[in-house]
């Protein structure tokens, strides 16, 4: 966990700690996650793939029981703060990916779960040149092999899925049929060997074959028996928020919560539109706000153009240290992600040591739209919006995180964390940097107006959290149906409908994405009581150092290592 001379130094509880944590993830955790170990630059597995026939399954349950117990028999007194919210963290990842097999049992419920093993397997090895072309093809090879035992296991498994998820898969099959009837081989249009190629032609054949029968088991065999649940109910949507996020708030008290940020951030909304357009409502505000859109051609280069703004203002503020990395690279978001997101960063894993690029994915609306659903798909990419996106992914939200990342020598920091704090962290600098001044007269808008649609943007993109957030929890818990949960995006988070189908489908499957704003709220409760206990020697940079200096673990254990208590997080 701790590089060289520093985990020497190392004894008693401590040392047990990172010496256990090192057997779990290089006997068990990478190779039974090759394609994650792929993606954090560890390429001892680049040759193999998940393996998800039910045997498999049953031995990683054990084995994760086994580690559970190994775990919590290391005393927690025992053990350093940093150590002890180690444990804590690895505890949290096993016993995460416990219920998820034994409870949520997503192998049985998901199709779309084993075509995204076989794109994502597929991209890790494509998208950088951490080898040689020729060395990455022969790894591609060896995971095309296994690719068919992939969909074989699905076939197996699937057991009366949700119709929805059963919906997203057929959605998104053609998408991933055309990445590796195109993207794939013109990755390595390059490799000239005649029995790589030859090779390569041979299992890229066989994955688009299965891919199609895949397809057309989906279609005629699963569809007509999808009647499942996705809904996870009330007592597994906690039990999977206190694993992963660390949080234990009762629901209806979270729930108030999200409630009551929403109201704040439609009174701010409102008053922001009357001060542009006092003759107008709000809603008609907001129309002018979606209209405000580069065409789908230009999408790219005006997302790429708000890059030098944003890090140029942050440079001058002196807001948070930012280590030395190009730009990211703006590209559209691969073909087999684009069903449920418009936009994410690929950044290298923390482990990367050749290929160190970092991507911005864009989701490019399809051109073959009608007029009406293209201008809703581009509504989303608003000129204030791709500001709003940029901080988020970017400066300094994911971009910079990631950066953050190389400075931690530790393992399990490295690998394990919370969507909390990623997603809280990202969504949090969305609000501070025009807190702190982004967008102002003089510094990044050409005028007050100008400012105010910046705001404007902001607090749509809070809105649309906020509604993740209600929606996550109703939709869940079962107070709130597919159908109500679209209209609710529509209604309070301001939303097109396009986008407000877009997030229902994800919170089917993402049950607690409430994350963003969940994080958000943590990170200002956390900021201000920090601010308050240090006073006058409060410094707003010192203090996204600091933070950064944890990695991003769940927000209560950088509230402890910030103030040494364990005080609420809300």
């Amino acid at each position: 966990m701790l590089a060289g001379a520093a985990q020497a130094q190392l004894g008693g509880a401590d040392a047990q700690l990172v010496q256990l944590a090192d057997t779990f993830l290089d006997s068990w955790y990478l190779p039974n996650h090759p394609t994650e170990a792929t993606l954090a630059g560890v390429h001892d597995y680049d040759g193999r793939l998940e393996v998800l026939e039910r045997r498999a399954l049953n031995a990683q349950i054990a084995a994760l029981h086994g580690f559970e117990r190994r775990f919590a028999a290391l005393s927690a007194a025992a053990l350093s703060e940093h150590y002890a919210a180690d444990r804590e963290l690895l505890l949290g990842r096993v016993r995460s990916d416990l219920l998820d097999l034994e409870r949520i049992r997503r192998w049985q419920k998901d199709p779309d779960l084993y075509t995204s093993v076989l794109s994502n397997g597929a991209f890790t090895i494509m998208a950088r040149r951490f080898a040689p072309d020729e060395e990455r093809l022969r790894r591609l090879i060896e995971r095309e092999q296994r690719m068919p035992a992939v969909l074989a296991a699905a076939r197996a498994n699937l057991r009366n899925p949700p119709r929805i998820f059963t919906a997203i898969a057929l959605e998104q099959l053609p998408d991933t049929i055309r990445f590796f009837q195109n993207d794939v081989p013109a990755a390595f249009a390059a490799v000239t060997d005649p029995r790589l190629r030859l090779d390569f032609a041979a299992s890229n054949a066989a994955v688009i074959a299965a891919l199609e029968r895949y397809r057309d088991f989906v279609r005629t065999g699963l569809m007509p028996h999808s009647h499942g649940e996705f809904r996870l109910g009330a007592a597994l949507f906690r039990r999977k928020l206190e694993l992963d996020e660390m949080v234990t708030t009762p629901l209806p008290q979270l729930l108030a919560i999200g409630l009551a940020d929403l109201q704040h951030n439609q009174h701010e909304f409102a008053r922001i539109a009357a001060q542009l357009e006092p003759t107008l409502g709000t809603r008609e505000v907001l129309g002018r706000l979606n209209a405000d859109h580069p065409t789908a051609a230009d999408l790219l280069a005006s997302v790429q153009a708000d890059f030098t703004a944003v890090r140029q203002f942050l440079r001058r503020r002196q807001l948070i240290t930012l280590p030395d990395a190009p730009l990211p690279s703006v590209e559209e978001t691969p073909p087999f992600m684009r069903a449920t997101t418009f936009a994410s960063m690929d950044t290298p894993g923390p482990f990367e040591a050749v290929a160190t690029e970092a991507y911005f994915n864009v989701t490019v609306p399809d051109a073959t739209l009608t007029p009406k659903a293209l201008d809703e798909a581009l509504a989303q990419w608003s000129y204030p919006l791709i500001s709003n996106t940029v901080v988020h992914e970017a400066y300094p939200g994911h971009y910079v995180q990631f950066l953050w990342m190389h400075r931690i020598d530790d393992r399990v920091r490295k690998l394990f964390g919370a969507s909390s704090n990623a997603e809280g962290w990202a969504h949090y600098c969305e609000q501070m940097m025009l807190d702190e001044g982004f967008g102002q007269p003089g510094d990044g808008a050409r005028d007050a107006r100008a400012a105010l649609w910046l705001r404007l943007g902001q607090l749509h993109q809070a809105l649309l959290r906020d509604a993740r957030f209600v929606v996550a929890i109703r939709l869940h818990t079962g107070s709130m149906s597919f159908d109500q949960a679209v209209d609710y995006f529509v209604r309070e988070g301001y939303q097109e409908r396009a986008a407000g189908l877009v997030e229902v489908k994800r919170a089917a499957g993402d049950p607690i994405y409430l994350y963003y704003t969940l994080g958000k709220l943590q990170i200002l409760k956390l900021r201000a009581d920090v601010k308050r206990r240090q006073g006058a020697a409060f410094d707003l940079r010192a203090f996204h150092d600091a933070f950064m200096r944890e990695g991003f673990p769940p927000i209560r254990i950088v509230r402890r290592s910030l103030l040494h208590d364990d005080s609420p997080t809300l």
